[in-house]
């Protein structure tokens, strides 16, 4: 979990999103939802984006899993931190979370290749707040500032 090794004891039926959160104190991770159509619980799972509120904790056992607390290093925001801070990507700040950790998987797996990639790439994660320019814009930034532009 974000780089550190955790054990614990889980019951067969807990959710992931529940052990990062009510185990591990993890609170950046939202639970919005809990039917995987928002988006507010996305988090890595070896590096893939994965909805936590779809996964039991149990089957988490052995995998690399990243929240938003695990992507700043040093004192500095993750790049798709910092651009959705610059461009204003978010309002309430409730979708935010799990718009970043889907963002930093979408550039990763160099699927952020225009307009259209992105918005079609995070249909999974809704805001309620935006119309979503500035979400795109900040992934268009995010690209570039990882090298991974189109």
């Amino acid at each position: 979990m974000n780089g550190t090794r955790h054990e614990l004891e889980l019951e067969p039926r807990e959710l992931l999103v529940y052990v990062l959160r009510d185990r591990l104190r993890l609170t950046g991770t939202n639970v919005g939802c809990d039917t995987s159509s928002c988006g507010a619980c996305t988090v890595l799972v070896d590096g893939a984006a994965v909805k936590s509120c779809t996964v039991l904790g149990v089957q988490a056992e052995g995998e690399e899993i990243t929240t938003i607390e695990g992507l700043a290093r040093d004192g500095e925001l993750h790049p798709v931190q910092q651009a959705f801070h610059d461009r204003h990507a978010l309002q309430c700040g409730f979708c935010t979370p799990g718009m970043v950790m889907a963002t930093v998987s979408l550039i990763e797996h160099g699927e952020a290749t225009g307009e259209e990639a992105i918005r079609i790439g995070l249909e999974g994660n809704l805001c309620r707040c935006t119309g979503y320019h500035n979400i795109v814009a900040a992934v268009q930034d995010a690209a570039s500032a990882m090298g991974r532009a189109s």
